[in-house]
């Protein structure tokens, strides 16, 4: 069965060193897993990616390689005063940091046409989005695409969801976990990083993360914890699985591919255990390259 999904958020130029030069390429969280999506199942899926643009070279560009990339593009709006975000990465040991300039980014309007929004999850029957989709919009705009996915989901659409947890995008704390807690009671499928989840809200453990998230109600969970261990919660069940270890070259979008293998595994209609192999074999190709995408 061909599967419909709908990944919302921002799809940026990047800039990834490749010395003694920078090489201009275009990713984005939501977008990294959306390209890593329809790349794993190609006809299976039709796939399509919710933003916005502006109207300059740069955007055009953006939306020229989303189009390659057999992403659909329909659902994209057009902003002729704003343009796109930039980051930059800076690595040290394999590691990533960032430098962004995204605060005129046109993507922080995506939720601004109700109507647009509601037509995109017409559209779809999965839903894919993280907490930088929701940190990225102004207060307004963050409660319309909340009340836009309580609808979706009352109408049978299922929600996934990566918190991806990034307080310097947000006004506080408080409001970061406020929100992100909101659109996690509306998801099917919760994708954390143990890390930033202890970190933000002081789990202790990968499995209090994953109770936390709803695993006990029977929420689909899988705890990510920098490529060492995965907790993963599926019907109610909670097992932990220790990950083959990899020194890397880049982890500039490391969950996002293995969010990316793990979707695609559970619909062709794997078990966790398989879905996790695969999850993990393809983030561990990603890390071993630069930028976000290969």
């Amino acid at each position: 069965m061909t599967m419909r999904v709908l990944s919302m958020g921002e799809a940026m130029l990047e800039l990834s060193e490749q010395a003694p030069l920078w090489a201009l390429n275009v990713a984005g969280d939501t977008f990294n897993t959306a390209w890593h999506l329809k790349r794993q199942l190609g006809d299976g899926a039709e796939v399509a990616y919710f933003t916005a643009l502006g109207t300059d070279p740069f955007s055009d560009r953006i939306a020229g390689f989303i189009a390659a990339s057999g992403v659909e593009t329909r659902f994209i709006r057009r902003d002729p005063s704003r343009g796109p975000g930039l980051y930059a990465i800076s690595l040290k040991d394999g590691e990533r940091s960032f430098t962004y300039w995204r605060d005129r980014s046109a993507a922080r309007l995506l939720a601004d046409d109700a109507t647009a929004l509601a037509r995109a999850l017409d559209w779809a029957d999965t839903v894919y989005l993280s907490g930088i989709t929701l940190a990225i919009l102004p207060p307004e705009g963050r409660h319309r695409l909340l009340a836009a996915l309580v609808r979706a989901r009352a109408a049978g659409r299922r929600i996934l969801f990566d918190p991806n947890l990034r307080p310097r995008l947000w006004e506080d704390a408080a409001t970061m976990r406020d929100i992100i807690t909101r659109a996690a009671t509306l998801a099917d499928m919760v994708l954390p990083s143990f890390e930033d989840e202890s970190t933000h809200f002081g789990d202790a453990d990968l499995a209090a993360c994953a109770r936390r998230y709803g695993a006990e109600q029977g929420r689909e969970v899988v705890v990510k914890n920098g490529g060492q261990d995965v907790l993963l919660a599926v019907n109610g069940v909670l097992s932990h699985h220790r990950l083959t270890a990899v020194t890397p070259v880049d982890t500039t979008g490391a969950g996002d591919s293995f969010n990316a293998g793990w979707i695609a595994a559970r619909h062709r209609g794997l078990g966790p255990e398989a879905s996790l192999a695969a999850a993990h074999d393809l983030a561990r190709h990603v890390v071993s390259i630069r930028g976000a995408l290969s």
